[in-house]
């Protein structure tokens, strides 16, 4: 494999790899809907502060989410809406192995 195709790879797998938490993707949806600040993020997930940060700052690295201070609250937004367009496929291949799963059993 050439170098830019493996470094191409290589950032596929960094926002893959930053998604592949069940508060992250919870988190990715709900911004989906519109920016939101920390503690609301925080309210609704039920972690603490730092937990959420950290989450947020995984998001962030990998460049899906972007964030603005405003006095003492950060919010945050999606900066490819187009992120929640993984959200179908995975969708899509859960219905797959549920409908293969089904067949097997049955």
């Amino acid at each position: 494999m050439e170098a830019d195709v493996k470094a191409r790879y290589e950032a596929r797998a960094k926002i893959i790899k930053a998604m592949s938490h069940p508060t992250r993707l919870f988190i990715v949806d709900e911004l989906s809907r519109g920016e939101r600040c920390v503690c609301d993020l925080t309210k609704m997930v039920g972690d603490d502060v730092s937990t959420i940060s950290k989450h947020l700052s995984i998001l962030k690295g990998a460049g899906i989410v972007a964030d603005e201070k405003r006095g003492n609250q950060v919010f945050y937004s999606l900066r490819a809406p187009c992120v929640t367009n993984f959200f179908s496929c995975v969708e899509s291949v859960l219905r797959k192995n549920a409908t293969e799963h089904a067949r097997l059993v049955g």
